[in-house]
């Protein structure tokens, strides 16, 4: 198993509130959206070298498509999903990896800030699915 947390950057909302309040709402969006799919796209980078190191990389005819599908071995699990849903949880992992030293906090809901950040557990086990966890 591993653990990690990353981050597009602490400075996103400034500039998006900012450009929100000159009327450039496209602006505002897209870096939000930018930001997001960013910090998704390191997650699943981190994701993919954690894969490399456990010695089960992604199969060399593997497609974009399989990977947008999850099907490599081992998975990648955040909270708040289905199969994770306690928001709750975020503040043990944030006491084992101390994102706060790089500048990522949780909120009162235990939300990340800042928004376009990503947590997550990692279990290298060849038949570690997602699942929905009924409350």
């Amino acid at each position: 198993a591993g653990f990690f947390v990353v981050s597009a950057g602490k400075h996103v909302r400034k500039y998006a509130e900012k450009w929100k309040a000159e009327g450039d709402f496209l602006k505002s969006h897209a870096i939000q959206s930018l930001a997001l799919e960013t910090a998704e796209g390191f997650a699943e980078r981190l994701h993919q070298l954690m894969r490399d190191d456990q010695d089960i990389s992604d199969p060399i005819d593997m497609t974009m498509k399989d990977r947008f599908a999850a099907k490599y071995t081992g998975q990648r699990f955040s909270f708040g999903y289905p199969a994770c849903p306690n928001l709750e949880d975020q503040e043990k992992l944030f006491r084992l990896l101390k994102p706060e030293d790089v500048g990522i906090q949780l909120t009162e809901g235990c939300m990340m800030d800042p928004e376009a950040s990503v947590s997550a557990m990692v279990f290298a086990h060849p038949q570690a699915r997602y699942f929905n966890v009924e409350r």
